[in-house]
């Protein structure tokens, strides 16, 4: 069941600068649209030039402001010149969302997992919002309103699979509090949305997969990167001025009910009640 499109509030975010990784497809780019519809300046970054510019065109299109860059979180020179292009467009940077990931499948055995693997994925994941964090802090400082807001996952709390992804994605929540921690005092929220299943290009091809899935929410669908780009919104707006070093679930309930042991174990015709856990 496709959700009905939400209702997208007042221009929250007039006046905002905004810094978006990975915002070239997907949840990103969902958030590019969502954050620029409501008044925000855009820069879109992306590892893809082509992607980026789209993104950043599609905004234009729509009557809103957006740039775009090609930025490589991995490489702590990219994420400063990405920075410095949001505050010279715009003239500041208010808000900033860490979006970029790496995903690698798991190997069959463990003990067969390669450094290399495991530590590109860490390096993306996990060291590069912060070094998008440490570019963007003294500026999001300065803007007196400063956000910042990362993409974990369910991952992160919960085993879905993903050895590295998930470690990934767990250190973000721990980053997010202690990061939250130091910038608080100075002015800045630091917050983290995780979500679920989200039908992004990631999954293209594999409906099927994303059906059964569907079937364990307890809202009886997948995501959407329009779900994920709301409660980016949200935490980013003056909305959520008193939140800080917090982990927003966006999973369908799937954290907090275990909808398939409650199928595998529902009574069966001719069976009582009495046969339930």
């Amino acid at each position: 069941m496709t959700p009905a499109p939400a209702q997208i509030p007042a221009a929250r975010f007039a006046g905002h600068s905004v810094l978006i990784t990975a915002a070239g497809q997907g949840i990103g780019a969902a958030t590019a649209r969502r954050l620029a519809a409501e008044g925000a300046c855009v820069l879109v970054t992306d590892l893809d030039a082509k992607r980026a510019a789209h993104t950043a065109a599609a905004i234009r299109e729509a009557g809103g402001t957006a740039e775009s860059a090609v930025c490589d979180v991995a490489d702590r020179a990219a994420v400063e010149a990405a920075v410095a292009h949001a505050v010279a467009a715009f003239g500041r940077l208010d808000v900033l969302v860490n979006n970029a990931y790496a995903a690698s499948p798991d190997t069959p055995l463990f003990e067969d997992e390669s450094d290399d693997v495991w530590e590109r994925d860490l390096d993306i994941t996990l060291s590069g919002p912060f070094r998008c964090a440490r570019a963007a802090l003294p500026h999001l400082v300065a803007s007196g309103r400063g956000a910042i807001v990362t993409i974990g996952s369910v991952n992160g709390e919960q085993d879905f699979g993903g050895h590295a992804y998930s470690a990934a994605k767990a250190g973000l929540a721990s980053l997010t509090r202690t990061l939250a921690g130091h910038a608080g005092p100075r002015g800045v929220r630091v917050n983290l949305v995780a979500p679920g299943t989200i039908r992004t290009d990631a999954w293209a091809g594999r409906d099927a997969e994303l059906d059964r899935a569907a079937a364990l929410y307890p809202l009886g669908r997948v995501g959407t990167p329009e779900d994920i780009a709301s409660a980016v919104a949200f935490l980013a707006s003056a909305d959520a001025a008193w939140i800080t070093g917090t982990t927003l679930r966006v999973d369908g309930g799937i954290l907090a009910v275990n909808t398939g042991f409650r199928q595998a174990m529902a009574p069966q015709e001719g069976r009582g009640r009495e046969d339930a856990p």
